[in-house]
């Protein structure tokens, strides 16, 4: 199901660029997984904490406004998460936190296996390679599914061992578009190595709604900002008491616990706060629930349901307009049907390379990106036997008649 006409025009209302690109002009964005769009409110926000000099732990009403700011933020963030205890931390990208806390597990877990998946992003899998073999550590990977697109529970059921150290998941993929089931995941795991430290790359998957790190029982989980509505230049993990607990970089005499280094941009914990804001207003205005943590699931419940509908209409057409599926010589990563999608659907057509296509495409208006199999897709895209396809990346503030713009030019195109 769909957002009605009135409550989508208020959602993209919300967002800078949703229908034009300040470069190009009137333009389709279906390149949300490259960094989705921005809210007005995180612009806004953005621009009002460049501007102010003074920084926290000082011993003014400006200092300590700004701590205000920041510990907003990271109960904020825990709310997001739906997480209890532990720490949020916040530094300079997605990758770099995940390759923290994956060098912290190595390095301090329990002596074992490292346990992840062929279908990782580079940035837990370069992470868990180069830290598993500095601590002398095997790194264990398990074979993802070509055909859907996913590695299943029962496939880390059939790996994990009792004495795995350290296991990394990635909870969506941002070539295939599948999510995990990251709970069943976590519970495979944890039945056969309950103190397994356990890492999540969640960066594709937070735009799309749904982290509840209560039900996944993990150790650390990261996110990227401009991956869902916030802006460019920081990172945001959280990581467990054991985690924590574990060495790590830290100045001499810091406090207990402490994971940043050095004075971060409190714009950056402002920025989080709008988004988080952002998620409960949508779903106060999807459901009837009244506690916060309720309706930012409530709103991801209502992004899935949305985006799922739009990924029905590019697969397998809308009126009388053809999808991908039913275009001669299109072949659909992981399926043409698949209840793990998360608004995203990658393609290649045969006999056309895909960068031809993408190039249409945005002849047309319509902003897509190819994907090549290099290092940061080969993963997926050579036991599949291809050079590149094309990823068409949705966002809940995408509408039906962007879908049919889109399916208008392929049309086009594969005539």
């Amino acid at each position: 199901m769909t957002f009605s006409p009135e409550l989508l025009s208020e959602i993209r209302s919300r967002f800078a660029h949703v229908g034009t690109c300040p470069f190009t002009g009137p333009r389709v964005f279906f390149e949300n997984a490259g960094g989705a769009l921005t809210l007005n409110a995180v612009v806004e926000t953005s621009a009002l904490f460049a501007a102010i000099p003074d920084n926290q732990g000082r011993d003014n009403p400006a200092a300590k406004a700004l701590q205000e700011v920041i510990d907003g933020a990271r109960a904020d963030v825990a709310e997001f998460f739906n997480a209890e205890g532990g720490k949020v931390l916040f530094g300079e990208s997605g990758t770099e936190l995940l390759f923290r806390l994956i060098r912290d597990a190595c390095l301090g877990a329990r002596p074992g296996p490292v346990l992840g998946s062929t279908l990782e992003h580079p940035a837990s899998r370069s992470a868990a390679a180069r830290w598993s073999a500095q601590a002398g550590r095997e790194h264990v990977l398990i074979k993802h599914d070509d055909a859907t697109g996913t590695v299943s529970a029962e496939a880390y059921a059939a790996k994990v061992t009792k004495d795995t150290a350290v296991a990394t998941i990635l909870h969506t993929s941002p070539v295939t578009g599948m999510g995990m089931d990251l709970a069943a995941i976590t519970g495979a795991i944890r039945a056969t190595a309950p103190d397994a430290l356990i890492i999540v790359d969640g960066i594709q998957h937070a735009c799309h709604g749904g982290i509840d790190l209560k039900a996944a029982d993990v150790d650390g989980y990261v996110i990227s900002p401009y991956k869902v509505f916030s802006r460019h230049g920081y990172g945001i993990a959280w990581a467990s008491d054991r985690l924590t607990a574990l060495a790590h970089d830290a100045l001499i005499g810091a406090p207990e616990g402490q994971w940043e280094l050095g004075t971060r941009d409190t714009g950056a914990y402002a920025t989080f706060r709008e988004v988080v804001a952002y998620f409960d207003w949508l779903g106060g205005e999807v459901s009837d629930e009244t506690g916060r943590r309720a309706r930012i699931e409530a709103a991801g419940r209502a992004i899935h349901d949305h985006e799922a509908a739009l990924a029905q209409m590019m697969v397998h057409g809308v009126d009388n307009l053809a999808g991908l599926a039913s275009l001669p010589g299109v072949q659909i990563v992981g399926g043409a049907d698949n209840a793990a999608r998360e608004g995203l659907v990658s393609f290649w057509k045969e006999g056309v390379p895909s960068p031809q296509i993408v190039t249409a495409l945005n002849e047309a208006g319509i902003r897509t990106h190819t994907r090549k199999a290099d290092h940061y897709s080969g993963n997926v895209l050579e036991p599949l036997g291809q050079a590149d396809c094309i990823r068409v990346s949705m966002a809940h503030y995408n509408s039906a008649d962007e879908v049919r713009a889109f399916l208008t030019a392929m049309q086009q195109i594969a005539a």
